[in-house]
């Protein structure tokens, strides 16, 4: 199995731009070959959004079919096999990596059945690719559910205040409460002002969190978040693409 990396934090804080920053970095970079899947298991799917993909297909809308299957095929049609087909269906491959995107199923109920789906397809894929990015949604809710596997490394996405940084701490308690398994756990400051940065760490390490990097506020990201443009196309001055080259070579990409 490759290793596997899960992005969380609090919303708001710039956790899906981390997650799209660092996936453009691992494609981008010509030096760097690996097999990767990136999974949005945020509902809201704004991941894709940030790579500049089409969604088509979700893996709610494949709950939706395994749901009517009960009642629509045969009792001897192979349920495993049929699975494996529809997930073929909703993996997007894209350049330098593939693409799955849990999405909102249709109609009411909560999302046990979608986070099943997502465990069992993770159960299935994984391992297949070198590195596996996961955009969570904010909380723990998908770890504590034990939807993901044991992970390589858990990122904290924060902001530059001490409420956020105290979010982290939270976070960390928490992961260690639901008896999460990982083998790192790293803290990156998000919009993060020049004059603040000393006082940042300074705090982060009174909290006994470890800060993998520090992202500067980016006028050039905020434009694209603006209109909308794919994080893929930032240009390589961007403060932010710098930066994200610091945490890939800290957590050994």
């Amino acid at each position: 199995m490759g290793k596997i990396i899960a992005i969380t934090g609090k919303g708001g804080t710039g956790k899906t731009a981390v997650t799209a920053l660092l996936i453009r970095n691992l494609v981008k970079d010509s030096g760097k070959k690996y097999n990767i899947l990136a999974i949005d298991a945020d509902p809201d799917a704004n991941l894709a959004d940030a790579l500049g993909v089409k969604v088509d297909k979700t893996i709610g809308d494949m709950r939706e079919f395994m749901q009517q299957a009960r009642y629509t095929t045969s009792p001897d049609t192979d349920k495993q096999a049929l699975f494996e087909s529809k997930l073929f269906e909703i993996l997007m491959e894209e350049e330098g990596y593939d693409l799955l995107v849990m999405g909102k199923p249709e109609g009411s109920g909560c999302y046990c059945f979608v986070n099943n789906l997502l465990r069992g397809i993770m159960d299935k894929t994984v391992t297949n690719y070198d590195l596996v990015i996961i955009d969570t949604p904010a909380g723990l809710e998908h770890f504590s559910r034990k939807t993901v596997p044991d992970l390589d490394v858990l990122i904290v996405v924060t902001d530059e205040s001490r409420r956020g940084l105290t979010t982290g701490e939270r976070i960390r308690d928490l992961a260690k409460e639901i008896e999460l398994k990982y083998k790192e756990l790293y803290v990156i400051v998000n919009k993060v002002t020049l004059d603040r940065k000393n006082v940042i760490l300074g705090v982060a390490k009174s909290l006994g969190l470890e800060v993998i990097a520090t992202i500067p506020y980016d006028e050039k990201l905020a434009k694209f978040d603006l209109v909308g443009d794919p994080l893929m196309g930032l240009p390589e001055d961007s403060l932010a693409i710098q930066e994200i080259e610091q945490v890939a070579k800290g957590i050994g990409l």
